[in-house]
């Protein structure tokens, strides 16, 4: 059984000593790492739907999905470090888990983005969504090889 210190603050209500967001992680480099991601998949996601004439059907569908499945994953996880979720739930290795997902959506976000600049057709907004899909890759891949240290590392009592 563990024990949780509960203080009262100055307004009346409670809080508890680790509940609460935690703002300060999305000034960190994981954090911004993590909102670049966001705003980029949004933005090659907004210039897909919105797009009028898409030249392939079928690239642009599954351009679509892959943006809109790792947009919505990369949200949650940006929403479980906001809220501290991976305090609550250990029996996950979240970083191990993270680190998969990044790997996967590194490489389906760039073959996503590489059909979609092949079979843009010149449409002006389908040639940026891919050019946003390829930041977002690199983006990915960048927070991967931070991430890399932490979740396939040396264990915390080796040295090399």
């Amino acid at each position: 059984m563990s024990l949780t210190a509960i203080s009262s603050t100055p307004s009346g209500g409670r809080s508890s000593g680790d509940g609460g967001l935690n703002l300060g992680y999305s000034r960190t480099i994981p954090g911004l790492l993590k909102i670049g991601q966001l705003l980029s998949l949004l933005v090659a996601f907004l210039c897909v739907r919105l797009a009028r004439g898409w030249p392939n059907w079928y690239a642009f569908q599954f351009f679509e999905v892959v943006l809109l499945w790792f947009l919505v994953a990369f949200l949650i996880f940006f929403l479980m470090h906001l809220c501290r979720l991976q305090v609550k739930m250990p029996c996950i290795n979240w970083p191990l888990a993270e680190f998969f997902h990044y790997f996967v959506g590194s490489v389906l976000i760039f073959i996503a983005s590489i059909i979609a600049a092949v079979k843009c057709g010149a449409v002006s907004s389908l040639v940026v969504a891919s050019v946003f899909g390829l930041i977002a890759t690199f983006l990915m891949v960048v927070n991967l090889w931070t991430s890399y240290s932490v979740a396939c590392g040396p264990a915390a009592g080796e040295q090399e």
